[in-house]
């Protein structure tokens, strides 16, 4: 079992792409170090930049997203994009089409 979490965010204006991307990438990669991080991947899929992390459970994703460049872009948020993010316990990863099928229907809003 794993705890699977699959975020969406959509850009408020193409003015905050830049800031997006530094916080995006400094994100991710703080996500493919944290301890408990079993995989990190990230997609746009209609103009939507989806991540989707795997974790060994929930308080493992609790603590990177509480810390560091994560927290960091949690702040920045609200100015930067829109989004939905949804988490729950799976035996392994969906698909992205399945991932992105997951957000849609359980997505709660950020």
């Amino acid at each position: 079992m794993a705890y699977v979490s699959i975020t969406g965010l959509q850009l408020r204006s193409r003015r905050h792409l830049v800031r997006f991307w530094w916080h995006a990438i400094r994100s991710m990669t703080q996500a493919r170090r944290a301890p408990g991080n079993r995989s990190a991947d990230a997609r746009i899929i209609a103009g939507v930049h989806h991540t989707m992390t795997l974790w060994d459970d929930e308080a493992a994703m609790r603590a990177y997203l509480r810390s560091g460049p994560h927290l960091q872009a949690m702040r920045a948020f609200r100015e930067i994009a829109t989004g939905k993010t949804v988490g729950y316990v799976a035996e392994a990863a969906p698909t992205w089409r399945e991932a992105r099928e997951i957000w849609d229907a359980r997505g709660r809003e950020v």
